[in-house]
Order: C-alpha cells, then sequence, then structure tokens
C-alpha cells in the first residue's frame, strides 16, 4: 500500500493550554512523536501552532519517523537544542511502535539535552475528541481492546478508568449517558461493545487514532509545570505480558 501523507498546520485548540499561563505554554518549542499504531505522525509545537506530518505506515515506522523529524525541523529553521522538549506517545499501542517513539525519543533527547515527557495514547484520543465524556477502545489483537475512559474536569481530564485490556464483551462498565466512543476498537469489535454499552454511547468514531499532535498538546501542560523527564528515564506502557503474538493471533 502506497503511504498516505498529510501536511497539516493547526492552530493550538484552546484546551490544550493552561488557562492560567495561555502565553507560556504557546511560546513553548515541543516535538513530538506518535507511532503506536498504523499510523505514524511527527508534530511541533511552534508559536501557538502545530504543523504536523502523518503517514500511514503499517509496519514502517522505523523506516519513516526520523525522515519526518528532520523535514519538520527545517522547514522551521529549528534545531533540536532550541525545543523545550520531546513527547512521545507511551501506549498503550503495538510493542515495536511504542518502543520506537521512546527510543527515537531518548536517542534525540540526550543529544540535545533536552527533557522527554511520555503521554497516553488513549488520552491524547480522548483530547482529539473535543467531548466531556470519552470512552477509547483500540484493537489489541487476539480479541481484546485497549480501553479507558475520561471525563473532562477542570481544563484536563480524570480517569474513569485507566489504560487496560479487556475483551470487548467484558469492558469495564460506564457511569451514566452521552459518552463518545472512539478508536477503531469500534470498528473491530463494534457490535460486543455497544451491546456492552447499549444507550450509553452518544456517537462513535471509529477512525479515532493517537496523533502527534495532540500528544504535543497535552504534553506541553506538562513541560509547563516542569514534570519533563531525564531521557534515561523514559520508557513506554506496556500493560500487556505477552509481547509476541503467533501468526495464527494477527
Amino acid at each position: 500500500m502506497v503511504a498516505e501523507m498529510r501536511y497539516a498546520r493547526h492552530p493550538v485548540p484552546a484546551n490544550t493550554l493552561e488557562s492560567s499561563a495561555p502565553i507560556k505554554v504557546a511560546s513553548m518549542n515541543i516535538l513530538a512523536l506518535e507511532t503506536s499504531g498504523e499510523y505514524c505522525s511527527a508534530a511541533l509545537w511552534l508559536d501557538a501552532n502545530i504543523d504536523e506530518r502523518e503517514i500511514h505506515a503499517g509496519q514502517r515506522h522505523s523506516e519513516l519517523l526520523l525522515g519526518m523529524i528532520d523535514e519538520l525541523l527545517a522547514r522551521h529553521d529549528m534545531r533540536l537544542s532550541q525545543l523545550d522538549g520531546i513527547a512521545y506517545g507511551e501506549g498503550p499501542g503495538t510493542f515495536t511502535g511504542l518502543r520506537i517513539a521512546c527510543g527515537v525519543t531518548q536517542g534525540l533527547a540526550m543529544g540535545a539535552d533536552v527533557p522527554v515527557a511520555g503521554v497516553g495514547t488513549l488520552v491524547a484520543m480522548a483530547e482529539a475528541a473535543q467531548k466531556e465524556r470519552v470512552v477509547c477502545c483500540i484493537d489489541a489483537r487476539i480479541h481484546e481492546v485497549y480501553h479507558a475512559a475520561y471525563e473532562r474536569s477542570g481544563g484536563g481530564w480524570r480517569e474513569v478508568h485507566a489504560p487496560g485490556v479487556y475483551a470487548p464483551d467484558d469492558a469495564p462498565a460506564l457511569p451514566g449517558n452521552g459518552w463518545h466512543g472512539c478508536g477503531n476498537g469500534f470498528a473491530v469489535y463494534g457490535d460486543a461493545l455497544r451491546a456492552r454499552y447499549e444507550d450509553q454511547l452518544s456517537e462513535v468514531n471509529s477512525d479515532a487514532h493517537p496523533r502527534a499532535r495532540d500528544i504535543a498538546g497535552l504534553a506541553a501542560r506538562v513541560f509547563l509545570k516542569g514534570g519533563g523527564r531525564d531521557a534515561a528515564l523514559a520508557a513506554p506502557l506496556y500493560i500487556r505480558d505477552k509481547v509476541a503474538l503467533k501468526t495464527s493471533e494477527r
């Protein structure tokens, strides 16, 4: 399949900024990487805008990511040392994809001596949904989904259910109604998930996936509060012990 390439410059959504200091956040320079699924994306948060490149990579993330980063930096005449931090989608997601984003982040950040921040892929999807209540489900293969649920609270997100892995018909119960469902778990296991949540779902976007632009927006809050970490401490978020799948399980 020919890779799909998208170039986009996006104004920063208001709710990705801390209301107490929007100017300070907007002026930060952040590189964000996301390779947890079939898409590969890189984004620069610069001067209250996000410039993003996204490719439907399949399993070619390691071939494509560094070139995307180089192109973004060159387009804005930026050096890594000018960044305030580098963020990556920490998971959950595919094991190989998570290791790629984390490893590239570590290598770049160590060389440039800048802090890093891991951002959950599911909460990044919630951020992109722009809804008050979001339940995120990503296909985890072997008849399971990576699942999390969030409610908007004070400009950020409150975990109703932390990221976990479940059989679709055993997904955690949700309180009340008005939930927005997102992620390809609803495409692969739509019948089971809709049966599980019945009339609690107001709408579903099964095409939603984690993107670097949303990783960048959430990471800005982390870096503003001094929450960036040393690159050596960066690690993927694995929520399943079984790393390798048999061919019959893929």
